[in-house]
């Protein structure tokens, strides 16, 4: 799981006064790279730290902080009289009369990376230790360098210590927007501080928020976990390993627990409810609707689970008339849950599944084309009583988001979402370990 805490790839590119070009670097990879007044042979030391200027969105290069070792006063070359940087060296321009440069002097709103942010633990709001800056993650476009956000992954440890050829896994990053403002004068402070208000957390991904957890104990994991809404605190619960999932339930408030409960399908309750003490089953499966309790205990009892078991009724299904405007009229009015929008279904009057519509096609088609028009038929669906094995050989094979479940006479049952069937393992696999 990522970060926003978030790895690049998905992170946005900030726009650096209109330039195309930009290539993203790590603070590690630059700390301590040659510096060159000219030529590569006119050395005059190494980067001993970046300076920025607080800017928003992103910190803003000011300078570079030159050492010369053996006791030789610093330098503090301008970010303006930098001329390239290179994979061997930074290029800065000579001073005219071919003195060095001054030595560093502080000023209001800057930051220093090595003496701020490298090796710095990392707070929540209300200050609770989360994770440690192992690295810095840089954006350079021409006459600019942006800081856009710091790294807690192991692969930021490793390139800090030269190692970075070992990487194996994905990095994480935390957006700097949500790390919060410090200046040169909190030198001596160990910790740089989060500035995730709850409307903010409401935006980090699941995954990352679950992530946070599982290294926060007791009160502190719990005060992060009441700031969640429902829906938001069901995702978590759901991502967070078995030990922080059994953490969590047992220290909610039924009120509360019943309300994130209702926000979970059966499959996920079950995969839930299976890694529990039997105490905090019972105690949970009691805050469930009667309905919702037997399909729940049915996926955890039975040892065959079928696509019968599995299905959800949330989706759209409409006549093959419809038309798309029409369609997005009923989508936007009734407001269905977001698993239920990856695809439109399209049925007879007896509800024979007809074919299927993806939702993203449908947007970009005309408001007056039928569905029936540019439905796919026949469907891939499942049959109701398939088995789970079945299940996840068809989701595999056709890394479909949702799949429909008919019946023998192909009627639209439900469907089932591909989180539910290929999250982990089955629910039966949980109930043996």
């Amino acid at each position: 799981m990522n970060s926003q805490l978030n790895p690049q790839p998905q992170s946005p590119v900030p726009t650096v006064g209109g330039y195309q070009d930009f290539q993203f670097l790590y603070f590690s990879q630059l700390s301590k790279r040659t510096v060159c007044a000219g030529k590569i042979t006119d050395r005059i030391g190494k980067v001993a730290d970046l300076v920025f200027k607080m800017a928003d969105p992103y910190p803003d290069a000011v300078g570079i902080l030159i050492d010369h070792g053996w006791g030789k006063p610093n330098e503090f070359v301008p970010w303006d009289k930098v001329v390239k940087i290179e994979d061997d060296a930074f290029f800065v321009a000579k001073r005219e009369d071919g003195t060095p440069y001054p030595p560093f002097v502080d000023q209001p709103g800057w930051i220093l990376v090595q003496e701020h942010l490298m090796g710095q633990t990392i707070l929540d709001i209300d200050g609770r230790r989360t994770e440690v800056v192992n690295d810095v993650h840089l954006l350079e476009s021409k006459c600019r360098m942006l800081l856009v956000h710091v790294d807690i992954s192991f692969n930021g440890f490793l390139r800090k210590w030269g190692l970075g050829w070992l990487t194996w896994i994905k990095d994480q990053f935390i957006s700097w927007k949500f790390v919060q403002p410090l200046s040169v004068e909190d030198k001596g402070t160990d910790t740089v501080s989060l500035s995730i208000t709850r409307k903010r957390i409401k935006n980090l991904p699941s995954e990352d928020l679950a992530d946070a957890l599982e290294e926060l104990k007791g009160e502190e994991q719990q005060a992060v976990f009441s700031a969640l809404d429902s829906d938001k605190a069901a995702e978590v619960l759901i991502e967070a390993e078995p030990r922080a999932q059994r953490q969590l339930v047992a220290n909610l408030r039924k009120e509360r627990a019943r309300t994130i409960l209702s926000e979970m399908s059966a499959p996920q309750l079950a995969a839930l409810f299976a890694v529990l003490p039997h105490d905090d089953l019972t105690e949970m499966m009691a805050l469930l609707p009667p309905d919702q309790a037997s399909r729940v205990n049915a996926i955890i009892s039975q040892r065959d689970i079928t696509a019968r078991t599995l299905l959800s009724l949330d989706y759209i299904a409409v006549a093959k008339e419809t038309k798309v405007g029409d369609l997005l009229k009923q989508v936007r009015a009734t407001k269905p849950d977001s698993q239920a929008l990856s695809y439109i279904y399209v049925v007879a009057s007896d509800n024979v599944l007809l074919g299927v519509v993806d939702l993203r096609d449908a947007i970009l088609a005309s408001e007056v084309t039928v569905l029936g028009d540019m439905m796919v038929h026949p469907v891939v669906a499942a049959q109701a009583d398939d088995a789970w094995e079945d299940l996840t050989e068809m989701f595999a094979k056709y890394h479909f988001r949702s799949m429909p479940v008919v019946d023998a006479k192909d009627h639209l049952l439900g469907v089932i979402n591909h989180k539910d069937v290929l999250k982990g393992t089955s629910p039966r696999e949980h109930v043996l370990r």
